[in-house]
This record gives C-alpha cells, structure tokens and sequence, in this order.
C-alpha cells in the first residue's frame, strides 16, 4: 500500500453491555462539553463571574445542542426519511423488519445545532439575566471551537460525512463503507481548521480581555468556522438535503452563508456600539 494511503477500519464502539454499546463518536461530544465546559470556568474566574451559574449554562448547552443538532438533521437533510419514522428523531433507536436496533444520536447537524445553542443561550440570558448575551457568546465559541473540532474526529471514526475520491496515491480508505479507493478525510480537514478558529480565538481573547468588543469575537467565529465549514463541503461526498431542490452548492454551504453574512454584520456592529461595561 502507498505510504500516503491509509486503510481506515476502527471499531466505532469502545465497550458494548448488551445491547447498549458506548461509541467512539459519543465519548467524542462528551470529552467536548466537559473541555468546554473547563475553558468557561477558567474565563469566568478570570473575570470573576459567578461560576455556580455555570451549571446550569451547561444544561441549557447540552439540551440546546443536541435538540438544535437533531432536528437540522431531520428537517435539513433527511426529512424524507423521518417523515415516515417520527418516533426515531429523538429516541437513539432504529426500526427494522427484525425490530429495533439501538444506535445512538448518529444524524446530528452542527447548523441545527448552532441554531439550537443560539436560541438555549438566549433563555439563559433572559432567566439569569446577563448584561449583555454578546458576553456569553463571544466566550462560548472559544469552547464550541475546540468542541467542534472533538465532533468532527468523532465523525471520522464513524466513517461518515467522508470526502470524494482522491483519484490519486493519497487519502485514506474507509473500509467500514466497503471502500477500496482513498477519499479525502473531510472530516479530519474540518477537525484541523476548527483546532486552528480555537488558536485564533485564544489569542484575540487573551489580547483584548475586558476591553473586548461586543459582539466581535462572536462575529469572527461565525465568519471563519462557516468559511472553513464551506470550503471543506467542496471535497465532501454530498449528504443530500435541500441542495436535491436548490442546486449549484451542497446543503452544508446553502446552511452556511446566512451565518457567514451573521458574522460580517456582527463585526461591523462591534466597531460601532460600546465595550463591555
């Protein structure tokens, strides 16, 4: 075998019990929240808010990312599916001729769940009342960041959202789909970018601090986490979902342009409204 091709073929469960199994991709989006769970800590006792607030952030991040992550999935890209099988979008079952297979959260959307993070950030702004939500969110996508980045290794374990074939002595083989020519490892492309959006973020926090911008960090991360999320889809395999309708680019990058455009206005606004009291 060439030395740039990899013959990818992971087992996705690290332990089963039964029929209850933990997956590769689960401990994944674990390891994400409690990092980013750890990041907010250190900031919050950095600028000496209330760090038993944190608890409850945490739930409203949870419920709101894997609710907000599941339905884009559903109505986003597979509603053709789930229209038929309703009592499959929030149980981590399957239903088949020989009955009922359990398999996690496997169709999730990081577009559902952005919007789902957004809209759980904002009930939490309004119960315990912050000044300002701008606040929380240009703190939280540092974590979401390297959240994300958990996420997208947990993918490639999975051996989904792959990439084209290379056509070429490069990539790496996923021999769980029954491959035998490489693809581009989208999802380790994806991984590496967001590792780098979370670099970049560090350092702009670490620089500005409490003389941060209102909303500009926040703005930064939609640009280029959606930037990165676009020019990725172009090596994808295509996952279906309204691009069948629309045409011209994928569902990823039809999904990605209204935050991108979210993020230049964001940033423009931070220049024109006050600093952070």
């Amino acid at each position: 075998m060439n030395d740039f091709i990899i013959e990818w073929a992971p087992n996705e469960k690290i332990f089963s019990l039964g029929p209850i199994a933990i997956h590769w991709y689960s401990m994944m989006f674990l390891l994400a929240f409690y990092i980013g769970f750890q990041i907010l800590k250190k900031i919050y006792i950095i600028e000496k808010k209330n760090v038993a607030l944190l608890d409850p952030f945490l739930v409203h991040m949870v419920l709101g990312t894997i609710i907000g992550a599941r339905l884009g999935e559903v109505f986003f890209y597979n509603w053709e599916y789930f229209q038929n099988n309703l009592l499959e979008i929030f149980l981590p079952i399957k239903l088949n001729d020989s009955g009922v297979d359990f398999i996690g959260f496997r169709g999730l959307s990081s577009h559902g769940a952005t919007v789902g993070i957004i809209i759980s950030i904002f009930i939490y702004k309004i119960r315990y009342k912050y000044d300002s939500v701008l606040w929380i969110f240009d703190r939280l996508v540092i974590a979401v960041a390297i959240g994300g980045m958990f996420v997208r290794i947990g993918n490639f374990f999975n051996s989904e959202i792959v990439g084209k074939f290379t056509n070429s002595d490069f990539g790496v083989v996923f021999l769980n789909r029954g491959d035998s020519l490489p693809r581009h490892p989208a999802q380790l492309y994806e991984a590496f970018g967001y590792l780098i959006l979370f670099i970049l973020l560090v350092l702009i926090y670490n620089k500005s601090k409490l003389s941060m911008k209102k909303g500009f960090i926040f703005g930064f991360f939609l640009i280029t986490l959606f930037t990165i999320r676009f020019v990725v889809e172009y090596l994808k395999e295509s996952q279906g979902g309204i691009e069948k309708t629309l045409g011209i680019i994928s569902t990823g990058q039809w999904l990605s342009i209204p935050f991108i455009i979210i993020g230049i206005l964001l940033m423009i606004n931070s220049f024109i409204i006050k600093k952070y009291k």
